[in-house]
Formats: structure tokens, sequence, C-alpha cells
């Protein structure tokens, strides 16, 4: 859900208030530190399914199945820690998605935004003014 104007703009401000106060916490928080966390989250939950994998053997050689379930489940709960982990890991110099850091879209990327919505406003004025002539 897109934040109102409002919160934009109040996100903005408490975003420069945070590196006023704190500089070294505020840099912490931006993307390379969100980057780095979720690699680092990522590798474990392949480490997990590696685990997942030896427990899953280990439960077909011992014969016991229980152990094989317990394998299959944290194999299968690695892989979905780490698909997701892998998709909301932002790019090298790419911004970190608004929701996730709590980082608020430039002035450039606002004015984009609603430059292209004035856009879209606009063409459907015109077919409804088309339609509406005939």
């Amino acid at each position: 859900m897109p934040l109102s104007e409002h919160e934009q703009r109040m996100l903005e401000q408490m975003e420069r208030a945070l590196y006023a106060e704190d500089p070294k916490f505020a840099s912490a928080l931006e993307g390379s530190g969100l980057r780095t966390y979720t690699r680092r989250r990522v590798y474990q939950a392949i480490a997990g399914f590696l685990v997942g994998i030896a427990l899953l053997m280990a439960g077909m050689v011992a014969k016991q199945v229980w152990l094989s379930v317990v394998g299959f489940l944290v194999m299968l709960g690695c892989a979905v820690l780490a698909v997701t982990g892998w998709r909301k890991a932002p790019k090298p110099g790419e911004q970190p998605v608004a929701g996730a850091a709590g980082a608020a879209p430039t002035r450039g990327q606002v004015r984009q935004k609603r430059s292209m919505m004035d856009r879209i406003e606009q063409r459907w004025q015109r077919r409804r003014d088309e339609q509406g002539g005939h």
C-alpha cells in the first residue's frame, strides 16, 4: 500500500532528524546493512538446508522415519527462508524497498510517480471526453 503524500513528508522529516541526531546509526540502517543481513540470512538458510538433507539421509539409513520427517521439514523451512530472503534483498546500488528499511523515496522519484499518474489521469479524461462526445 503506497504512502500518502503527508505520510511521505513525515517519513522524510523523521529520516532527516535521524541523520541529524545519529548519523552513524542512520547509515547502519541503509541498504548496504540490509543487503549484508539478508545475504547472511540466505547463507544460513542454505546451511540449514544441507543439515536437513543430512538428517533426511541419516533417518533413511537408520530407518527412523521421524528423523527423516524432521530433516524434510528443516529442508522445507530453510528453502522458504532462502527464497524469501533472496527476493527481499536489494540489489547492489539499489535503494532498499520502502517497507523493508523505512527508506522514503526521493523527491525525484515522487515527482516522477506523480507525473506518471498525471499523464494517466489526462489520458483517462481524454477518453471519457471522446466517448461522451460521440
